[in-house]
């Protein structure tokens, strides 16, 4: 029993944590909350399924589309849904915007694809009980997406391009860093973390159009118990939101559990409204 819920929780804690990193990426070099977030994850369950099992392609094939098709999608948020709206005194704009393309992605993704779950392929067929692919899998592609991030930004140009956007955009244009490529790029990498959440996780949720907003919201709840931007906390928040929910869904079950879930939320951003690892907010007077 503990096993399995220690298995479980956190398979898909990794998966809400990766969400919550492709939110952060997003916000990084835009300042923007991107609800599209969980539609990315959503999308790489359902490109995964397609290009491995549908049209038979070979894993590693169908991993590399899936991400170049997220990646895309990602650029087009930033395209349709964040420029203009950075351009309006009314920035806050971004809810509407961003949760329009959202919709227009789960809805479109429902007349396509089909209303009802569908498999998704398994990729080694290594492992069974609790050591199986589909509960390792998201822990490993969560652990790698984070050691990837932080050497881009901590050893390459780039990333550290990205840091400098996030840390003071002004600036960085003022230093002749250009913004708005470095914002698609961010786009493009979002899309990408996105996807691999989904397809890490496709063996546990399956490629179902209704996983959008599903993994929108539960992969906020990292972001803010990890505090904005911080993609550790967000590892670390994601993980303790999966092993609790897991927890409270053997214990208490059914909708008992997401009411347990919602407690526990509401509690920790009372006590720390900045987010658990996150930075107390400062006003230059």
């Amino acid at each position: 029993m503990l096993a399995s819920i220690l298995a479980s929780g956190l398979a898909v804690g990794a998966v809400y944590a990766l969400i919550g990193i492709t939110y952060n990426t997003m916000f990084a070099t835009s300042r923007v909350m991107s609800f599209t977030a969980g539609q990315l994850g959503m999308l790489g369950g359902v490109f995964g399924s397609l290009f491995i099992l549908k049209l038979g392609l070979p894993s590693i094939l169908g991993l590399l589309l899936m991400l170049a098709a997220c990646a895309l999608i990602g650029v087009m948020t930033e395209i349709v849904a964040v420029r203009p709206v950075l351009k309006s005194l009314e920035q806050h704009l971004y809810v509407l915007t961003t949760l329009a393309v959202a919709l227009l992605i789960q809805q479109f993704t429902a007349i396509q694809w089909g209303t009802e779950p569908q498999p998704f392929p398994r990729l080694f067929a290594i492992g069974s009980g609790v050591w199986d692919e589909k509960y390792w899998l998201p822990v490993v592609i969560c652990a790698v997406t984070i050691i990837g991030l932080e050497y881009l930004y901590r050893r390459t140009l780039v990333g550290r391009a990205f840091v400098a956007i996030a840390e003071d955009n002004f600036a960085a244009r003022a230093l002749g860093l250009p913004e708005r490529n470095l914002r698609i790029a961010s786009y493009a990498l979002a899309g990408a973390i996105g996807g691999l959440a989904g397809f890490a996780g496709g063996q546990l949720l399956l490629a179902f159009f209704a996983n959008g907003p599903l993994l929108n919201f539960y992969g906020f709840i990292p972001v803010a118990l990890g505090g904005l931007g911080n993609n550790r906390g967000a590892v670390i928040g994601g993980l303790a939101l999966g092993l609790f929910q897991q927890a409270a869904n053997f214990w208490v079950g059914g909708i008992f559990s997401s009411v347990a879930v919602f407690t526990l939320f509401i509690i920790v951003l009372l006590a720390a409204p900045q987010g658990l690892f996150g930075a107390a907010a400062s006003r230059r007077v």
